[in-house]
């Protein structure tokens, strides 16, 4: 979004563009606080895109943070509420193997634990837990071994965290927010004791400019450790790395709960057209924008699976993907027991830096509690006495129901077509409908594996602020399929030049960068003989032979 020197003054300057910044950047705006929210990449290309893809209650919690939980379940139900059309349930089935240690007396103890997980359902919408014999888990899902004692189900919601974030965003900037992605923040600007603004670089235009606020929020997230060096603020977290897994299709309408092979908790869930086997929790201090993946990481997630799924190694992966936590600091602790709970940090108190303010850890399922409470104390500190609307609002998309029958008579396309486009963009479809109803040849699907269509994405371009072919991954799952982009990259980054007016050289850098952030995600689990110049080069022979022109 392009900005006039003019207008650069706001009331907050929010740095950060995860779930937490673009919650909170929507929060403040319906507030009719003068905002801006500044992200160096994308709307949730950190750690928001990188999570599980859950608003859960957090069981694991339960016992050393009930709090956590409690307030992951409440907020879960108003996010269930305000993104009716992102959300999907999520059954768990939890094994116990035979060989557990005194897994008769377990079993029992792990249903008391769900018995009292089961307070919180009502919060989330959630159904109560039942226990299974193992003929009864072998009904419901015939690949889990017979192997077991018996099982407990819970469930949990599943949902898109891209779109979740990215329609926060949207719903800023529709309530009077100006939200620039592709922008850095290189200074912070200070007056004597106070911040007042921040100088920026826009990495596509190749610009730097000021901007000035009465407010800073730092809502990096896993960036908190460099961006606390860089300007000197006393603040410090804990970066916890965790990688997933993704099967290249459904294997089960059901999750299953795993015990690894060190007795923590991970799981295989099926998740839109894959499923995604996560994760792990190791302490990381690289740098959160290039985190390696090791073949051990991997094994260590297949073979803990494969106690309970046997067969789990004969089915295709094609993607494995790593985030970084930003969890609170504190010592002593294995990562997988820190708390997932937030921290607000007032510069002015430890650091004597008036009007600057971070946000640190926190989960996808409670940012709403998280943004409201950090707007909360910005309000006071800006004289501002409006409450927040953030629960009662719902986002761009659930805003009224429409009817998929309905549609599929007018615009003659299939229910498949429609609930595809509907989990997604909710009731602003008809914008794309539109769109097709327009000119019939936008329906022609891009995106095969995803079954994307051209209308989709050019709709992300002119509507959802898409600039680069990973921006068009993240709101259309497109490249995020069983080819892995290798069948659609090169057409959807012709549309992609056609809408931003690219030259040819700045259409093919796009492509090699995402060819090259493809491939990151592939190497782990692809044999270390095939290099980003095989997937290239299968990439354009993909392109050959659709009969698409290179030139």
């Amino acid at each position: 979004m392009q900005i006039d020197n003019e207008f650069l003054n706001y009331d907050l300057i929010i740095i950060g563009g995860g779930i937490n910044g673009a919650g909170i950047a929507r929060d403040a705006a319906l507030r009719g606080i003068k905002t801006i929210l500044i992200e160096q990449e994308d709307i949730g290309s950190g750690a928001t895109g990188a999570c599980s893809g859950m608003i859960h209650g957090g069981a694991r919690y339960l016992i050393s943070d009930r709090e956590v939980t409690k307030l992951s379940s409440i907020d879960s139900g108003y996010i269930q509420y305000i993104a009716s059309h992102l959300i999907f349930r999520i059954p768990f089935i939890h094994p116990i193997p035979s060989d557990y240690p005194n897994g008769k007396l377990f079993i029992e103890q792990f249903e008391t634990f769900f018995f009292a997980y089961d307070k919180f359902q009502p919060y989330k919408n959630g159904k109560q837990h039942t226990r299974l014999t193992q003929e009864e888990v072998s009904e419901l899902h015939p690949g889990v071994t017979k192997d077991i004692l018996g099982a407990v189900t819970f469930d949990e919601w599943g949902v898109d965290p891209f779109r979740l974030a990215l329609l926060n965003a949207i719903s800023a900037s529709e309530n009077g927010a100006t939200v620039l992605t592709h922008t850095k923040v290189i200074d912070i600007i200070k007056e004597n004791d106070k911040v007042n603004g921040v100088k920026v670089f826009d990495k596509q235009s190749k610009r730097i400019y000021e901007i000035k606020g009465k407010v800073i929020v730092n809502a990096v997230g896993s960036w908190s450790n460099i961006f606390a060096n860089k300007f000197n603020l006393t603040m410090k977290i804990r970066p916890a790395k965790g990688i997933h897994l993704v099967i290249a299709r459904r294997l089960s309408n059901y999750a299953v709960g795993v015990f690894a092979i060190d007795n923590r908790v991970i799981f295989i869930m099926p998740h839109k057209n894959t499923t995604i086997i996560g994760t792990t929790d190791d302490d990381f201090y690289g740098d959160p924008g290039d985190i390696p993946i090791t073949s051990d990481e991997v094994n260590y997630l297949l073979d803990s699976i494969e106690k309970i799924i046997p067969d789990i190694k004969k089915h295709r992966i094609i993607r494995a993907f790593a985030g970084v936590r930003p969890t609170v600091y504190n010592e002593y602790m294995m990562e997988d027991d820190l708390s997932r709970d937030h921290l607000i940090i007032d510069h002015e108190a430890i650091d004597n830096i008036k009007n600057m303010y971070s946000v640190i850890g926190g989960k996808l399922a409670s940012f709403r509690f998280v943004s409201e409470e950090v707007v909360d104390i910005i309000s006071q500190r800006l004289s501002v006495h409006i409450s927040s609307k953030t629960s009662l609002i719902p986002l761009p998309g659930s805003e009224r129901s429409i009817n998929l029958q309905e549609l599929s008579h007018k615009y003659k396309l299939s229910l498949f077509v429609l609930n595809k486009l509907y989990s997604k963009y909710g009731d602003r479809m008809l914008i794309i409908l539109n769109m097709i109803k327009s000119d019939n040849s936008l329906k022609v699907n891009i995106c095969k594996c995803e079954s994307v269509s051209e209308a989709e994405i050019r709709y992300v371009i002119k509507y959802e602020l898409a600039r680069t072919l990973d921006d068009i991954r993240r709101r259309t799952r497109s490249g995020m399929g069983s080819c892995q982009g290798t069948g659609c990259t090169l057409a959807i980054s012709s549309i992609l030049k056609d809408e931003l007016n690219l030259s040819f050289e700045d259409e093919m850098l796009e492509v090699k960068s995402f060819i090259k952030e493809r491939y990151h995600g592939n190497k782990p689990i692809l044999n270390n003989n095939i290099s980003i110049q095989q997937i290239e080069l299968n990439m354009v022979n993909n392109m050959l032979l659709t009969g698409l022109d290179i030139d």
